[in-house]
């Protein structure tokens, strides 16, 4: 089991890894709309999806895996009337390919946020 960290993606705000690689998958934490330097992006649903998928693709690219190569994803989404936004955002990033995936409301996010992504890939 190796711990990834990349200084092109936000730090762990807790106690936990960016991601984790394990039997030939990693497994990244949740990531919402902070920049690599840790500010957080108080926009627009649209602004954090694309940070957020920003994120994951620096951390999956630390891991040696990539967008392409993601299995699972799980979506939280504090207002579920942002469901088709986050799609077409998504959409865009993943291209044709087509992981499995989870959206589920939440009532809240670290600091607010209003969209948070975990994913497992392939490594």
């Amino acid at each position: 089991m190796n711990t990834i960290s990349t200084k092109n993606a936000p730090q762990a705000i807790g106690p936990y890894s960016q991601a984790i690689v394990a039997n030939g998958f990693i497994f990244t934490s949740g990531q919402i709309a902070l920049t690599k330097e840790g500010t957080f992006l108080d926009a627009d649903i649209t602004t954090q999806s694309e940070q957020v998928l920003k994120n994951l693709s620096e951390i999956l690219n630390a891991g040696g895996s990539s967008l392409d190569k993601v299995v699972k994803t799980t979506i939280f989404l504090t207002d579920i009337n942002d469901f088709a936004i986050v799609n077409e955002i998504y959409s865009k990033a993943f291209g044709v390919h087509k992981p499995s995936r989870s959206t589920v409301g939440v009532k809240s996010l670290p600091k607010n946020a209003k969209v948070e992504i975990e994913a497992v890939a392939l490594i």
